[in-house]
């Protein structure tokens, strides 16, 4: 059988699951996720509507359940490599990681989408746009990321201390949200691309006058990539320090990635009631630095991070709900 080695990406010092992905791997995983963005956007959301809590929450849960039903295909592909469960669970690390870094870019949504004033019914599939833009880039960034570790080991350490930069630094930040007008890739549109003011239903381009001009859907596009591409700064070399094996690092980051269209809907309005989320993305960034750090080193096994990372993501949850509870009781105090 032949083998795409390529896109296999071996692993380091045995520290990692160092699989080879069969050639019907890359073709299955890229089909079922086309599959299911064409189901999502063709059948659940072919015109556009607004989407209420109950509708969000069942697909937040399809969503997360098709991810982490994954980690089961991914058991399957590589078990006669005797590397099933290394494997499996280095992709739901990774799927965790990326998912609660993943929250922060909601929120950011909600802010973006406040600003252009966008209607709710369009939001949907300008996110689906957006999505589709986030899964090549972040395809590229985790390709090149593992090919300068694999050329440069070192840089390990300039990766990990920049996690624990980013962990710290956002632990100590304030709450002030980001202000789209300011981001120089939104001054550069306006700049380059004519554009109109107005909406034409979820058109991105319109015309006036006989003239095509960018609606505002085009500009909040444009922000929604370049804060992906923010994000992914801090995300990919965080999932890096989990695995080095392209194909489980791509589809962790595929399948977390997809659902956050769903989530956005669900908690845009809740960022207030999960204050400590923050202080769990927080621990996570600089547990995942230590540990690529010590990397050349020491390994710490895939199991243990696995369950630091659920415990520190179910600790951060469980303390925002009760915070939120307690805060809820002392408003209604007579």
């Amino acid at each position: 059988m032949r083998y795409l080695n390529l896109l296999a990406g071996p692993g380091s010092a045995g520290d990692f699951a160092d699989v080879i992905v069969p050639a019907w791997g890359w073709p299955m995983l890229i089909s079922v996720i086309t599959l299911a963005l064409l189901i999502d956007l063709f059948v659940f959301h072919r015109q556009a509507h607004v989407i209420e809590i109950r509708e969000a929450a069942l697909e937040s849960a399809g969503w997360i359940g098709l991810g982490l039903a994954f980690s089961g295909v991914i058991w399957w592909m590589f078990a006669d490599q005797g590397k099933g469960t290394a494997a499996a669970l280095e992709y739901l690390s990774a799927y965790l990681i990326e998912k609660s870094l993943s929250v922060d870019n909601v929120f950011v949504w909600a802010v973006i989408f406040a600003h252009f004033g966008v209607p709710i019914e369009y939001q949907h599939r300008t996110l689906f746009w957006g999505i589709f833009g986030a899964l090549v880039l972040r395809f590229v960034f985790i390709v090149a990321g593992v090919a300068v570790i694999e050329r440069f080991e070192g840089l390990l350490l300039v990766f990990g201390a920049f996690l624990i930069y980013t962990g710290i630094k956002l632990l100590r930040a304030d709450d002030k949200p980001m202000d789209p007008s300011q981001m120089a890739a939104l001054r550069l549109f306006r700049r380059l691309v004519p554009s109109t003011t107005e909406f034409d239903g979820q058109k991105m381009f319109t015309r006036r006058s006989g003239k095509l001009l960018a609606t505002p859907l085009l500009a909040v596009l444009v922000v929604v990539e370049a804060t992906d591409v923010i994000f992914a700064v801090d995300s990919v070399p965080a999932v890096l320090a989990i695995s080095r094996a392209r194909f489980i690092v791509f589809a962790s980051n595929a399948f977390a990635i997809l659902g956050l269209r769903a989530l956005y809907f669900l908690l845009a309005d809740m960022q207030t009631r999960f204050y400590y989320l923050k202080h769990s993305i927080s621990a996570i960034l600089v547990f995942v630095g230590v540990k690529m750090t010590l990397s050349l080193w020491l390994h710490v096994p895939t199991a243990v991070a696995l369950g630091f990372i659920a415990l520190v993501l179910v600790l951060g949850v469980v303390a925002s709900l009760r915070r939120t509870a307690v805060d809820g009781a002392a408003d209604g105090a007579p």
